[in-house]
């Protein structure tokens, strides 16, 4: 992850203590690193704000962190923590458990679904390891404007089909998704793809889909932009995050649909930096935020699947909106999954530096 510029802005979200008792004194601020944009607006809502009203504690939320462990570890090996809490992707919360970066965190303390359901018991599947309590599952899809593109597309492999869809396709510009996009959209099960990544000639196939694409792709990095490319008329259809897509329908009227088929989907988490000097009041930030109530009201707000199933039991409509449904655009509503892809930790672990350069390699031909 690059090191934020030192204009990066700071939403500093400040209450004014509730309970007197508490005085001046004893109020501590803590810095959250988030992603920006509408998700980190979702955390602030649902999340900080409230935490902040009933603690009297200060949270400053510095956000358009990019992920990766670059800042983390740096502060980590210079002995100067200023970062408490991160929302990181999965592989990051897995690498830097590894290379000692993150605190262990204790799961006794999180609180169990109103039904008396353990946390361990509610969380999906991957939701808790020894370094990661999760917030999040997103999703990348493929979007198009229902204005500009008729009929609609019905399986991930119109995404390729030129002589069906012609015009332009936004990728985004990492390898971690689009080999496995490619496989789907090639005829491979979902849930075949990382057996075929494993062997050198499932990662050719997939750059051979990928490269009947090349000449018409606009590449995106920031999860902004591919809304913006639909908007404009820039690509007929472009992959994107699932929240994005929902935010740019309930906030600004787009009239965009989403195609499940091939979706890739993965985990997001909490994490403290190892060294923080506010670990304690950092574990119960994560307890609230991670309660069924909590998540339930923040992905209301945007449409990623919350960690919980408790929580995602209780999510009905729109929180801005309640006329308008939220549950067709959330990561694990059936039928969404059906053919999804959950992205495989541990492969990307193993292979992500490989496998970007040759992705690299293949970009700059």
């Amino acid at each position: 992850m690059p090191l934020p510029p030192p204009s990066r802005a700071r939403s500093a979200l400040a209450v004014l203590l509730l309970l007197a008792a508490a005085g001046p004194a004893a109020a501590a601020e803590l810095v959250v690193v988030s992603w920006g944009g509408a998700y980190q607006r979702s955390q602030e809502e649902a999340l900080f704000q409230p935490w902040m009203e009933r603690t009297g504690h200060r949270i400053v939320v510095e956000g358009g962190y990019s992920g990766g462990l670059a800042e983390i570890k740096a502060q980590v090996e210079t002995g100067d923590v200023s970062w408490d809490l991160v929302s990181v992707e999965a592989e990051d919360a897995v690498l830097g458990c590894e290379e000692g970066l993150l605190e262990r965190l204790d799961h006794s303390m999180l609180p169990p679904a109103p039904d008396g359901t353990p946390a361990a018991a509610d969380f999906v599947a991957g939701g808790l390891f020894e370094c990661g309590v999760g917030n999040n599952l997103a999703s990348v899809v493929i979007a198009w404007d229902r204005g500009r593109l008729a009929p609609p597309p019905t399986a991930l492999r119109d995404f390729f089909d030129l002589e069906k869809y012609p015009g332009k396709r936004g990728l985004r510009r990492t390898v971690r998704g689009n080999l496995e996009m490619a496989l789907v959209a090639d005829g491979v099960p979902a849930a075949r793809v990382y057996r075929e990544l494993r062997a050198e000639a499932g990662v050719a196939r997939a750059f051979a889909m990928l490269e009947t694409l090349r000449e018409h792709a606009v590449w995106w990095e920031a999860g902004s932009q591919p809304p913006q490319l639909l908007a404009d008329g820039e690509v007929r259809m472009t992959t994107a995050f699932n929240g994005r897509i929902f935010d740019a329908v309930a906030t600004e009227g787009k009239d965009f649909a989403i195609l499940w088929d091939g979706q890739v989907y993965t985990q997001g988490y909490f994490v403290i930096p190892a060294g923080s000097r506010h670990k304690r009041l950092a574990l119960e930030l994560i307890a609230y935020a991670t309660a069924t109530e909590r998540l339930a009201d923040q992905f209301s707000r945007i449409a990623y699947a919350p960690a919980r199933r408790s929580a995602q039991a209780r999510i009905r409509g729109y929180y801005h909106d309640p006329a308008l449904d939220i549950r067709p655009y959330l990561t694990t509503t059936p039928p969404n999954l059906d053919n999804a892809v959950r992205a495989d930790v541990d492969f990307w672990l193993d292979r992500q530096t490989e496998l970007n350069e040759r992705f690299l390699a293949w970009l700059s031909r």
